[in-house]
């Protein structure tokens, strides 16, 4: 009985430690991105707090449209720690994303963050995939005033199905959440991967994967 209470305490004691380790709480009351140290550490290393303003904190213009004039017919305007040094250590970050009509952001993943996106203007398809054996989809058209989840590190995409602009609105649970765009890391990658593995990944012709390899 006492090893199967000690366990359990190893268990609970070691996840505590899993969730700690993942973009833990700061130190301190803020701790605003240094860009210039070349202090290396996991994120952007503290200016001096006497030399910090509240510039430090804001950014504007995230009222502006971005340019929708490119082949997937979005765009994302990202703030993160980048934009707001303020930002940096404190687990969260924001972006906004214009739709043309019909526009796509194209499937992608964020590994380091869940994100939660809200429509501002017009109506969107959303959805991701569960994991493996699964790979169900989920999805739902959303719009003006409704609200949706992406489970972090999973495959998610949106789609503009109005024939007017859209906007929306993501924040996201890390200040780097990171995006890996599918298309973009297996057929654009560098150097590339090899084609007989990705005519086998895909069971499509050598020609298929070399014609979507000149695309990226």
């Amino acid at each position: 009985m006492a090893k199967h209470f000690l366990l359990l305490n190893l268990i609970v004691v070691s996840f505590c430690c899993a969730v700690l380790a993942f973009e833990s709480s700061p130190m301190q009351d803020f701790c605003v991105a240094d860009p210039a140290s070349t202090v290396k550490v996991n994120g952007l290393a503290c200016k001096d707090p006497k030399s910090v303003i509240s510039e430090d904190f804001f950014f504007s213009g995230l009222h502006l449209a971005g340019n929708t004039s490119n082949t997937f017919g979005s765009k994302v305007t990202r703030v993160n720690a980048t934009q707001i040094p303020g930002l940096n250590t404190l687990g969260i970050s924001l972006a906004r994303v214009d739709y043309a009509p019909w526009g796509v952001n194209p499937p992608h993943t964020h590994p380091r963050a869940t994100e939660i996106f809200t429509v501002l203007e017009g109506s969107l398809q959303v959805g991701f995939v569960t994991s493996n054996p699964e790979n169900r989809l989920i999805t739902k058209v959303l719009k003006k005033g409704d609200v949706f989840v992406f489970p972090i590190g999973l495959v998610h995409y949106q789609r503009n199905v109005g024939y007017g602009n859209a906007v929306a609105v993501a924040a996201l649970s890390s200040q780097n959440p990171g995006i890996i765009s599918i298309a973009n890391a297996v057929f654009g990658s560098e150097p590339a991967i090899a084609t007989d593995i990705l005519v086998k990944a895909f069971q499509v012709d050598e020609t298929v994967v070399a014609q979507i390899q000149s695309k990226f």
